[in-house]
């Protein structure tokens, strides 16, 4: 890059000198070519010049992905040499320099591992964390580091000690199989054949098991003896026996036997015998149990994938034969079923990808429908988003050949697109075509737009019948409907595009548009006026309400404050009517008894008019109620009407009073003469305690008055003067 830098400076100064000479000016045209030149290569240079210390790799991006694929090569290249060479010796002395060669590769690769750890970010809210000083810390502090640093310790010095014929100290590297699961976790989830690679993944832990059980039934065999016995490894001495291969082959066999339980093996004869062969039995119980679910499981999950991806044709082919389907309608669906499974023709589009977000669903339709959809002169002029829209709510639908897809005369609730196949437009008798609909032809969109005028209304006016099998997309008027709502300049083209059609075909009524705009508009109108003036009514109603109640509370408010004003001016009324009927009293001992009796009594009705009062002040002003409850009820409110007629009358009808209080007095005394029991000299002391009682009341009441009316009298002396002043 410098020599081609130099190059071009120097021809710019020549052209610079030339141009000097000539008279010409080309000297600025000459350094914009140079530094044109100079871009790219410095752009390449920026591209070149990476940091490799600031590089961080994503987990989810390709490079990890690989790089995990390669680490499980010296992983599996441990777990199976290490224990090959420390039992089967003469293979770790032939390939000695090969053994020792791969050792230092794998240690390599498990470095380079760790320094692609450190590197690696990971997601943090959904954020993917770069800080490096912070991904050193997390991984240093993490149980991944302990690990790998246990899997690098330089236990090959212990060579010097033990030998180059005990690799068995390198088997510190073993402690990497958390990193083989994760390689092989991320390839099952990447891989398209999922089942497959869970049956290879299961053979390779078998194959390795089966393995490290071979060299540890001869290593077991060079302990005991060599053909000491029929159950232990034949005599190496003899040729046949005596080839590395044939050692290996024997042993992984005779595992392979114990562990899969098929064929005879030699009986054990010692006591170490017998205990490898009581731990390998256990371990094929596991093996065994472990091969059977996995293979279960696969069988379960492609059962599951087909049912998922076809109709269930067992549950439908039971329905047929217990209603007794005709052998003509069952050989249809038969062959209908088969055509499904020859041709993976997938129904079930919406079920298998309901568990994605709506934007991946969105975009695999559009990948998988768009181009056929984009196809229907219909919508070819429509926006994208509402082709879009429109991908999602396709369903896909087959038919067999000879089956009708719409009728003339049925009511159309969904358009057909033509994915593949072939359909003809057939007349009533079923014989006669009129034409022949193939791919990205599309039909029954005008029972399904609503455009007004249209004589056949929402019906069919064709015979549709399938020649072949054909492969359909169906919209439903539904869809449709709902995705044009949202689209009005779409859905007012779509309605010009089917006007269109229908006056080709003469299927378009003349009405005046205008007067059904206007007729339209009168009527929305009208709408809201009916929906305003209810809402009027309502306001109304709710106002109605409100002002009863309040009428209400202010009436039982005023009745309850006129008994307290009838309450206190009646006091001193009360006391003077008590004097004139002391006055007026007659003689004998008869007469006395009776006026204490009704004395008695009208301190008794007095009492139960105080409680009256108070639990009418403690309604707060709440409605009273007509009916009463009972007789008591009744009392009460007459004894109130009788206060009320009081602090009306006052003192005009004085005999009046008197007259219902004698009245009164004698009906209590007949009532007390019919008391069984009762003398009349108890009834007289009981009187005279009674008005001794009533006599002390009554005294410190008339002081009370005094008071009141002494104070009464001073605030209406101060009145009257203010008001003279005024």
């Amino acid at each position: 890059m410098d020599k081609t830098g130099g190059a071009s400076i120097r021809g710019n100064q020549w052209q610079r000198l030339l141009s000097w000479k000539r008279g010409k000016k080309v000297t600025e045209d000459g350094e914009d070519g140079v530094k044109d030149e100079a871009k790219p290569n410095t752009n390449l240079d920026q591209k070149l010049k990476v940091k490799w210390t600031e590089l961080v790799f994503d987990p989810a991006e390709k490079f990890y992905y690989v790089w995990l694929q390669v680490m499980i090569f010296p992983i599996i290249y441990n777990w199976v040499i290490i224990i090959l060479r420390t039992c089967f010796t003469t293979i770790a002395f032939n390939y000695l320099p090969v053994w020792m060669t791969l050792d230092y590769v794998a240690d390599l690769m498990y470095l380079v591992d760790m320094l692609i750890t450190v590197h690696t970010g990971y997601l943090d809210q959904g954020i993917l964390i770069k800080d490096l000083a912070h991904l050193k810390k997390r991984y240093l502090r993490s149980k991944h580091f302990l690990r790998d640093l246990v899997s690098l310790l330089p236990t090959d010095f212990l060579y010097f000690v033990f030998g180059l014929e005990t690799p068995m100290v390198r088997i510190n590297r073993l402690v990497r199989i958390p990193r083989l699961d994760e390689a092989l976790d991320r390839m099952e989830t990447r891989t398209s054949y999922p089942n497959t690679f869970r049956i290879t993944k299961l053979m390779i832990y078998i194959f390795v098991l089966i393995h490290w059980n071979a060299c540890l039934y001869f290593a077991l065999s060079s302990y005991i003896g060599f053909g000491s016995d029929r159950w232990v490894y034949p005599n190496i001495t003899k040729p046949e026996f005596a080839s590395m291969r044939r050692q290996y082959f024997y042993c992984f066999w005779f595992s392979a036997q114990i562990f899969t339980t098929v064929g005879d093996t030699p009986l054990p004869k010692r006591e170490e015998e017998y205990l490898f062969m009581i731990a390998d039995l256990l371990i094929a119980v596991l093996v065994f149990a472990s091969i059977v679910g996995n293979v279960g499981n696969v069988i379960t999950s492609l059962r599951d994938r087909d049912n998922v991806f076809f109709p269930n044709h067992e549950l439908v082919k039971a329905y047929l034969r217990s209603h007794h389907i005709s052998k003509e309608l069952r050989q249809r669906i038969d062959n209908w079923y088969q055509h499904l499974h020859i041709n993976k023709k997938i129904m079930r589009e919406k079920e298998i990808l309901e568990q994605l977000p709506l934007h991946l669903r969105t975009e695999i339709a559009v990948s998988v429908h768009l181009p056929t959809l984009s196809k229907v002169t219909i919508f070819q002029s429509c926006e994208k988003s509402l082709l879009e829209e429109l991908v999602l709510k396709l369903t896909p639908q087959v038919f067999s050949p000879g089956e009708y897809v719409c009728r003339k005369g049925d009511v159309g609730h969904e358009m057909y697109i033509i994915r593949e196949g072939k359909l003809a437009v057939v007349a009533d008798d079923g014989i006669t075509e009129y034409a022949v609909l193939t791919d990205s032809n599309f039909f029954g969109e005008i029972s399904i737009l609503n455009i007004k005028g249209n004589k056949s209304g929402n019906r069919r006016t064709a015979n549709i019948r399938s020649i072949g099998y054909s492969d359909l997309f169906s919209l439903s008027k539904e869809d449709l409907t709902d995705v044009l709502s949202e689209f009005p300049a779409a859905k007012r083209h779509l309605e010009e595009k089917g006007r269109q059609i229908l006056t080709k075909m003469g299927m378009l009524e003349d009405t005046g548009e205008e007067k059904e705009g206007e007729e339209d508009n009168v009527e929305t109108k009208i709408n809201t006026l009916e929906s305003n003036l209810e809402i009027l009514q309502t306001k109304l109603a709710r106002l109605m309400l409100e002002l009863e109640s309040s009428n209400r509370k202010m009436q039982a408010r005023v009745e309850q404050l006129e008994l307290e004003v009838a309450a206190l001016g009646n006091q001193p009324l009360e006391y003077e009517e008590e004097r004139i009927k002391r006055e007026l009293r007659g003689e004998g001992v008869g007469e006395e008894v009776r006026w204490e009796r009704e004395e008695a009594e009208g301190e008794e009705e007095e009492g139960l008019d105080a409680k009256v009062k108070k639990e009418e002040q403690g309604e707060d002003g709440n409605e009273l109620t007509k009916d009463g409850d009972g007789e008591s009820n009744k009392s009460r409110e007459g004894d109130v009407e009788k206060m009320v007629e009081v602090d009306k009358s006052g003192l005009k009808d004085p005999d009046d009073q008197e007259k219902k209080e004698k009245d009164d007095s004698e009906k209590n005394k007949d009532k007390g003469d019919d008391r069984p029991g009762k003398g009349d000299g108890a009834e007289i002391e009981l009187e005279e305690e009674k008005e001794e009682k009533s006599g002390e009341i009554d005294s410190e009441e008339r002081g009370e008055t005094a008071e009141e009316d002494s104070e009464n009298k001073d605030m209406k002396q101060k009145d009257e003067g203010q008001t003279k002043k005024e």
